[in-house]
């Protein structure tokens, strides 16, 4: 939404339109008609949403959620698990082919994912929740994005955070390098702004990075995107 929002924001450069699952979902956003409620494990569903779009910037995600019976005075670690039909099997992987199918379909000329750091690494944490493996899902997905024919930008963002955006200095990086540093984190803002700059610069197209933050008060907030883009060298 921060994304649909920061097009909309530019009309004067886009016509934004959002792909949403439900109508409570469209409503929370604005319930513009540029919203459309589609459901992306169904493929027919989000065809009216791609239709005649020149660029799609793809932010879904299965999202785990955790058992109801944990208690954190037992301590322990809660566990997780996905919706039946909602792993990341069918969401990060199928859903995220079903976009990349349509987007290609309909011709558009980019495709911005938003996948996650930590891919390089089956034993990854995140690939135990739930048994989802979903890292393993989303780096299928974003081969088929490289492998598409389409000029694509896969963005890994690191630990998102729901902090102000604009006020850091972005880290670009490849290989989960910087999982190994202190800086692991990025501001949620901070990867739409990323997402939506994407589309403006050569630059962006046909790479594939980490994204990541300095901690706020450190370094120069980045500005200059097209510089940024231009330090990756990496296209998958």
């Amino acid at each position: 939404q921060i994304v649909y929002k920061k097009l909309k924001e530019r009309s004067e450069q886009y016509a934004a339109r959002g792909l949403v699952r439900t109508e409570e979902s469209k409503q929370k956003i604005g319930g513009a008609d540029d919203l459309f409620i589609g459901d992306i494990r169904d493929s027919n569903s989000i065809i009216p949403a791609i239709q005649g779009i020149d660029a799609l910037i793809i932010l879904t995600s299965a999202v785990p959620k955790m058992k109801p019976d944990f208690d954190p005075a037992k301590g322990g670690r809660p566990e997780f698990y996905f919706e039946e039909g909602a792993y990341p099997e069918q969401v990060d992987w199928i859903g995220q082919k079903n976009q990349i199918d349509a987007a290609k379909a309909a011709g558009a000329k980019q495709i911005v994912l938003v996948g996650s750091m930590g891919g390089t690494n089956l034993n990854h944490p995140l690939n135990s929740l739930g048994n989802g493996n979903i890292l393993v899902w989303k780096r299928k997905a974003e081969q088929y994005l490289a492998d598409s024919g389409i000029p694509y930008t896969i963005i890994r963002a690191g630990g998102l955070q729901d902090k102000e955006g604009g006020i850091r200095e972005l880290l670009v990086g490849k290989d989960d390098e910087l999982l190994q540093t202190e800086t692991r984190t990025i501001a949620r803002a901070d990867v739409a702004e990323v997402c939506i700059q994407a589309l403006q610069f050569e630059e962006a197209k046909f790479k594939a990075f980490d994204l990541a933050s300095k901690p706020e008060g450190t370094g120069t907030p980045t500005k200059d995107f097209k510089a940024l883009f231009s330090q990756i060298t990496t296209r998958f």
